[in-house]
């Protein structure tokens, strides 16, 4: 009895209309006050930069038994390491370094990669860029990111991180954000943007 009470009390438009005046007034407040805080100035959240190194030629060359590599793991037929080693992906040793003694093995080759540090293919890419030769223009690189940027380049610890952060395809690469400048040439890790000089 009790039950059919209160549903027609709920029914009565008085109430109704109570209830939808004050979700009504609850929206308009919550936007109004939503749009004040869109000046609120935003903390920068400073990440704690860990040390960076810079490997020599000499801890690249670092080839005794107990060495185990990363490498880039995703290329279906080829992978580079972080001795800068590209090789067939089944030329991978047990500890993850490419085989130096297999022919098709290269290193820091710059083999689909145009003069503006621009590659087809990523392992080269990463592989052009770890060439100790390289650091210079790397380090100038890292010296103009944008504070985004910074953020996200602050958590690499080494070269090889770095030199895999710089070669996939970002921002940088694409234009109108639906398609890439170079098509070909969309692995970069240069300074220069793809498509802003001619093949080699």
């Amino acid at each position: 009895m009790w039950y059919a009470a209160l549903v027609r009390f709920i029914r009565r438009r008085l109430v109704l209309g109570i209830i939808f005046a004050s979700s009504l007034t609850y929206c308009i407040v919550s936007f109004l006050r939503e749009g004040s805080n869109k000046n609120m100035v935003y903390q920068d959240v400073s990440i704690e930069q860990k040390p960076f190194i810079w490997r020599t030629l000499q801890e690249h060359n670092d080839t005794n038994d107990t060495k185990i590599c990363r490498n880039s793991v995703q290329g279906k037929s080829v992978v580079v390491d972080d001795r800068g080693y590209v090789c067939q992906r089944s030329d991978i040793l047990k500890n993850g370094c490419c085989n130096p003694e297999v022919e098709t093995t290269t290193r820091y080759s710059c083999k689909s990669c145009k003069d503006n540090n621009c590659c087809v293919i990523y392992e080269y890419c990463v592989s052009c860029c770890l060439d100790p030769s390289k650091r210079d223009m790397l380090e100038l690189v890292l010296s103009k990111l944008s504070a985004e940027e910074n953020v996200l380049f602050r958590s690499l610890t080494d070269d090889y991180e770095l030199c895999l952060t710089k070669c996939r395809t970002s921002s940088h690469s694409v234009l109108h954000e639906n398609s890439y400048k170079d098509p070909a040439h969309k692995h970069c890790f240069g300074d220069e943007p793809p498509g802003t000089r001619t093949p080699d």
